[in-house]
């Protein structure tokens, strides 16, 4: 390769390296400056330019993501002053009677399952409040509750189309259906919630104390008063049904999920006369800026063909060795996509796995084999998955921030146990009863 091209690679490849150690350390600068630093870096270097950065599909900024981010951060702000997250929070304390870990199990269901036919980033947008105020109720600890649910929104969003972006670029690229997804993902699925669970059990053993004062506080409340403006909360559950259905349909409808959220944002900031200084005051900025600089410093690796070179250089161990390249791609896309996200990851990658499938679409398992890997391989890190960095920020604002290796201690665990148990289904199903 000539030295011109090789530069670009390597600067890419340093800077991003670079923003990756201080986003691990911690100590120097916050997550959003770094990545908006590094994103600089790429652009003033001239590894990628204004239209690759802002207008690329393949190598800029995803702004179906931060759309999709702004207007469910809008419409969850607006929601929140109706008192239903203080009501669920309630709610799933008493239906769990207080007791520490059957709450964690009742929350990772309602996660892992809500995942499946939301995407997993409005899921947790709308779970991690309750999450907190549970915790609060009860004097537990936040983050364990809030990781854990980090890990059921990545697993639960593999197990159909719409439940994890990275999903989405493989059924176009593969010809794949809804349904298609539920037939080959779904069972598998089911068995990483149940394995989910048990290591969660293990990981925060620590984590499930009583405060029998705070349970039997609890069980004697009425939920239902909790409710501060029933005519609001009406008005939103609305809105926010309107824009599940959507999100649900959006393949036939038309509209990408990112302009069903803003629409569903712009609707219910009309019909409640909300005003605009309320609607916006509980974005979560520093998350969208991260997400942005995040994309462009990736976007600089797909630029430079860092990534694309490294997806190739899998594509061309295939050869005739289905299996040894199930296996180098399963666990492959683990790694990758916890450390970069897996978004551009798999829209890099899926290119090199269209050119290894036929036009009859066989063999088929490749597909499956890319989302699991990329799906998966998003907990591995506080940065590998959308979820992920969206929590973070909000255990950050309500004063109870998840450390890049805390996370990561318990994000590494929980990704080689369920990539380990896919891997087995995919010899099984694919190889041993083909």
């Amino acid at each position: 390769m000539p030295l011109p091209d090789i530069l670009p690679a390597v600067l890419a490849c340093v800077i991003f390296a670079g923003a990756y150690v201080l986003i691990a350390t911690e100590k120097w600068a916050s997550r959003t400056a770094v990545a908006l630093g590094g994103a600089a870096l790429v652009l003033a270097l001239g590894i990628s330019d204004a239209h690759a950065a802002f207008f690329s599909e393949d190598t800029g900024v995803d702004w179906n993501v931060v759309f999709l981010l702004l207007g469910m951060m809008i419409i969850v702000g607006v929601m929140r002053d109706t008192g239903i997250f203080e009501y669920l929070a309630i709610w799933a304390a008493k239906r769990a009677r207080g007791r520490a870990f059957p709450l964690m199990v009742l929350l990772i269901i309602i996660t892992a399952t809500a995942s499946a036919f939301l995407d997993n980033v409005t899921t947790v947008l709308l779970v991690a409040p309750v999450t907190i105020l549970i915790c609060q109720r009860l004097a537990l600890p936040v983050v364990p509750y809030l990781i854990s649910e980090v890990f059921a929104s990545n697993v639960g969003g593999t197990a159909t189309l719409i439940g994890d972006p990275p999903n989405i670029i493989i059924a176009s690229r593969g010809g794949l259906t809804f349904n298609d997804f539920l037939v080959h993902l779904t069972p598998v699925v089911i068995v990483l919630v149940a394995v989910l669970i048990g290591l969660c059990r293990w990981l925060f053993a620590s984590s499930f104390r009583a405060d029998h004062e705070r349970i039997a506080e609890i069980m004697s409340l009425d939920e239902r008063e909790l409710i501060k403006d029933h005519k609001l909360l009406v008005q939103s559950l609305v809105v926010l049904g309107i824009v599940l259905v959507a999100f649900v349909f959006h393949p036939v409808l038309g509209y990408e999920p990112s302009v069903v959220a803003l629409l569903g944002a712009g609707l219910l900031v009309v019909v409640t006369r909300v005003t605009t200084e309320q609607a916006l005051q509980d974005v979560e900025w520093g998350t969208l800026a991260f997400f942005m600089g995040l994309f462009v410093m990736v976007g600089g690796l797909v630029e430079s063909g860092v990534l694309g070179a490294l997806a190739d250089a899998v594509g061309g161990f295939a050869g005739e060795n289905l299996l040894g390249f199930t296996s180098v791609l399963l666990w492959g896309s683990g790694v990758l996509s916890g450390v970069v996200d897996n978004i551009p990851y798999v829209a890099s990658t899926a290119p090199v796995v269209a050119g290894l499938v036929g036009p009859d679409g066989q063999p088929e398992v490749l597909w499956w084999t890319l989302a699991l890997g990329a799906d998966l391989g998003g907990n591995a890190t506080l940065i590998g998955a959308s979820a992920n960095v969206v929590v973070a920020g909000i255990a950050a604002r309500n004063g109870h921030p998840i450390g890049f290796w805390q996370f990561t201690r318990y994000g590494l665990v929980v990704t080689f146990a369920t990539i380990g148990v896919s891997y087995a289904y995919l010899l099984l199903r694919y190889f041993v009863l083909a």
